[in-house]
């Protein structure tokens, strides 16, 4: 079967890699990326410390660029600063600032997105609520823990309801009920028709993704829903089928 060109490739792609590197001066961190990601699914990225999943989300997100190939969002290649308004991006490192409080975050993010005060004030309390940070709303975010600034910066990607989620292991140093919750709202996100991309290292988490892709090394190593991905290595859990895909790229 001969592969899909771009112009050929379904409505349904809502971010499309193709062929993608990327090298930090000698050293190539991904090798001929390609993927697909559909509108209005959870796609989970999985892979060990070093592998080059934050590498490849910053490059959807575009505050990163291919060495080589393309990635496209929203039929738009990127990076595109006209795109950067439909996404809501949280990244590894917590980009808040340390002397505001958190409604004084919120609403400089707001700001950004030119949202209307009675817009700003209803979405602020509602991500507000999402993450449990109601009563520390007018605190100072140096005096927050860790897990208190992952909350943080989620609700700031979650504040403009942008089309496009892009999460990099947004649970680290949450709770489990609050784990709970958050992936309760991602999943009512996704059906109102959101595009959510996470990276997770906990394995429940991937299976409560529409579909995931493993990487290992910089490559792409498997693609496909959990089920799937399990089917096809005889697997009970995704923690098994990674590893068995692991086994067939050494």
């Amino acid at each position: 079967m001969e592969p899909l060109t771009l112009e050929a490739l379904p409505q349904t792609c809502c971010v499309c890699i193709k062929h993608v590197d990327r090298l930090f001066g000698k050293k190539q961190v991904l090798f001929n990326i390609n993927l697909n990601i559909p509108y209005s699914q959870i796609f989970g990225i999985l892979g060990p410390s070093g592998s080059g999943k934050t590498t490849l989300v910053k490059m959807i997100a575009g505050v990163d660029e291919a060495t080589n190939g393309e990635v496209y969002v929203l039929d738009k290649k990127m990076p595109l600063l006209s795109i950067l308004k439909e996404i809501g991006y949280m990244a590894q490192a917590d980009a808040l600032y340390g002397e505001l409080t958190t409604a004084e975050n919120l609403y400089f993010f707001a700001s950004m997105f030119k949202m209307s005060y009675a817009k700003k004030q209803q979405r602020i309390k509602e991500v507000l609520d999402l993450v449990d940070l109601t009563s520390f709303i007018n605190r100072q975010v140096k005096h927050f823990s860790g897990g208190m600034k992952r909350r943080l910066s989620l609700a700031i990607a979650l504040l403009h309801e942008p089309p496009i989620l892009i999460l990099d292991e947004p649970t680290v140093g949450i709770d489990p009920v609050l784990r709970m919750s958050i992936w309760k709202e991602l999943g009512k996100l996704r059906d109102n028709g959101t595009t959510i991309i996470v990276t997770t290292h906990v394995m429940d988490e991937l299976e409560r993704c529409d579909k995931l892709g493993m990487i290992r090394d910089g490559k792409l190593i498997a693609s496909g829903s959990p089920g799937d991905l399990k089917a096809r290595t005889s697997s009970s859990t995704i923690e098994e089928a990674f590893l068995h895909f692991i086994g067939e790229h050494r």
